[in-house]
């Protein structure tokens, strides 16, 4: 049964290779070189260092997949709003994981007084995470059109959100 925790020192190594092979071959992010194993430990840590989670999906003792939230912009007001990400390796997907992981983000980010949640999905093509996020009661908000170039063609990238928590309905509470 695969196992959902926070995402430990150990688990760079993994998360790097994970991510390597979505620069490599798909088109969900729009870098097009692999960050090392020291820059993903640096990523995590400044993830950590704001507080925000970093999450990885382990099966059998490896991991498989890792999710994270990181403020969607760095200025004060948006402190409130992530965006989250999301990697399952290849043998990992279709599976239904993408869908446990993203599930267990959004609680633990609400859990920590967020209230809003974007998904910046690369590829209008990307029915994957198109589908996981609206599974998850994520909206369409807009597509913004050809702003990306890889892989030889021009790509789109998709907006979705959900509002989680008490949403707008109240004032947040400070931390």
């Amino acid at each position: 049964m695969p196992l959902i925790r926070p995402s430990r020192d150990e688990d760079v190594a993994a998360i790097a290779r994970i991510y390597a092979h979505h620069v490599l071959h798909g088109t969900g992010t729009f870098e097009t070189t692999p960050p090392t194993e020291a820059e993903m430990a640096q990523r995590r840590a400044d993830v950590l260092g704001k507080g925000l989670p970093w999450l990885v999906l382990e099966d059998g003792g490896a991991v498989i997949g890792y999710a994270y939230g990181n403020w969607f912009k760095p200025r004060p007001a948006y402190r409130f709003s992530v965006e989250d990400s999301i990697y399952l390796a290849p043998e990992a997907a279709g599976r239904g994981l993408g869908r446990l992981l993203l599930a267990e983000l959004v609680a633990v980010l609400e859990r920590a007084g967020i209230r809003k949640v974007m998904a910046v999905i690369g590829d209008s093509d990307n029915a994957g995470s198109i589908g996981v996020h609206r599974t998850l009661g994520f909206s369409h908000i807009g597509t913004v059109k050809a702003c990306g170039w890889k892989f030889g063609r021009w790509l789109d990238i998709v907006l979705m959100e959900r509002a989680i928590g008490d949403a707008d309905r109240t004032p947040p509470q400070e931390v």
